[in-house]
């Protein structure tokens, strides 16, 4: 072949390379703050069609009558949910037979000795009682995240008796071989630990041991632009970012969602869904260390991971892909019976052990979120994917 044919055939494959990936389908544009200050969000409908179909908010059953006897006073061994009438009770437990049983089942014998309702030695049993516990205590005590949406059951489990994204610990952690270096967490191929929330970046892609379950320093930024008392190295910078890359994909937006790009660090310039999230991080920890470690003995082997970790929650266990579950939609506020829970004492999570390979060093978070200021920008209701903000076609 000489070298004018070639040329042609070169032509003639980038010609049919190039349709093959030069859609431009249609985009939605949403400003979110300052024009010019990159805070805008774009989002391409066809994409976003099966995120939506995994949004839909659950059955919802017909409100009880929330007077008679108290289920206690009929039913044996009722703990959690002991100030619902009968009525109340029923509809509840039905409601979680549709949202967490596997489909084959159906019935409440995925939790149940169906031969004696009471007896509670299935393990099924003592964990969707302490989820209920938590389910509460959500709904109850960390308004300052879920607001006056909530949370339901279906909100993680989406019918299914696992949820879709959890986590558990890297296995290789602190078991690298010092010699010959240490991958800080990074560039390795990890299959079935549910971390794929990280955009299958070099990142480290276990940030949430630190952060989740433990509480290390998350802000690693200077306030100088010369190094005035400010330890924190490139390394650590690298576990914000994978927590910032798992946050921004796990709620679908991108970083301007809670960040003004004139200043990223400045809360006064933020969105106020940065002080949300903020709260978020803290209410994921509790959970964690308060209603999923604690169950690691009850699961049974095929349910934890390979270090022998309970399955553990992070942002994406809830909002699966969009800045709102189910776009903002409440499921929770057509199940009074959820939202009924004493305060409980706020439990003090410790900070992992100090590890060259962890962020272990840098500012610490202040006691609570400073107050966010909402950028100045018009809102209007959007429909489908889009957040909050102004939508414009592009």
């Amino acid at each position: 072949m000489n070298m004018s044919n070639r040329i042609k055939l070169a032509a003639i494959l980038g010609v049919v390379l190039l349709a093959g990936c030069g859609e431009r389908p249609p985009i939605t544009t949403v400003q979110l703050g300052f024009r010019g200050t990159g805070m805008e969000q774009n989002y391409n409908p066809r994409l976003q069609e099966k995120v939506a179909a995994a949004n839909q908010v659950g059955a919802v059953q017909p409100a009880a009558d929330p007077s008679g006897p108290l289920a206690k006073d009929i039913y044996q061994n009722v703990e959690v949910l002991s100030d619902l009438s009968v009525g109340e009770f029923v509809r509840v437990m039905t409601s979680m037979t549709e949202w967490v049983a596997p489909a084959e089942q159906k019935d409440c014998t995925y939790c149940h000795n169906i031969e004696d309702m009471a007896d509670g030695s299935k393990y099924t049993y003592k964990v969707a009682r302490r989820m209920l516990q938590m389910t509460r205590d959500i709904n109850s005590n960390w308004k300052s995240h879920v607001q006056e949406t909530g949370v339901t059951c279906h909100t993680c489990h989406r019918g299914q008796p696992v949820p879709s994204y959890v986590w558990f610990q890297d296995p290789g952690s602190g078991r690298e071989n010092a010699f010959v270096g240490t991958r800080a967490g990074q560039n390795s191929a990890v299959t079935g630990l549910g971390i794929t929330t990280i955009g299958h970046s070099s990142l480290p892609y276990d940030p949430y041991t630190p952060f989740l379950l433990g509480s290390l320093p998350i802000r690693v930024e200077g306030e100088t632009a010369l190094p005035t008392g400010n330890r924190s190295s490139i390394q650590q910078a690298e576990w914000t970012y994978s927590l910032m890359v798992h946050m921004s994909n796990s709620l679908g937006v991108n970083c301007t969602y809670c960040h003004n790009t004139r200043a990223w660090a400045s809360w006064e310039e933020s969105r106020p869904q940065r002080a949300t999230a903020w709260y978020g991080i803290r209410m994921a920890r509790q959970v964690n260390n308060d209603y999923m470690v604690p169950l690691t003995d009850v699961f049974p082997a095929k349910r934890l991971g390979p270090t022998g970790d309970v399955a553990k929650v992070n942002c994406q266990t809830c909002h699966q892909g969009v800045y709102k579950p189910y776009y903002g939609a409440s499921m929770a506020k057509d199940y009074p019976e959820l939202q009924r829970a004493r305060p409980l004492p706020e439990a003090a999570v410790e900070a992992l052990p100090a590890d060259p390979a962890d962020p272990a060093a840098g500012a610490s978070a202040p006691a609570e979120a400073p107050a966010a200021v909402a950028a100045p920008v018009a809102e209007a209701p959007v429909r489908g994917p889009a957040p909050e903000g102004q939508a414009r076609s592009g």
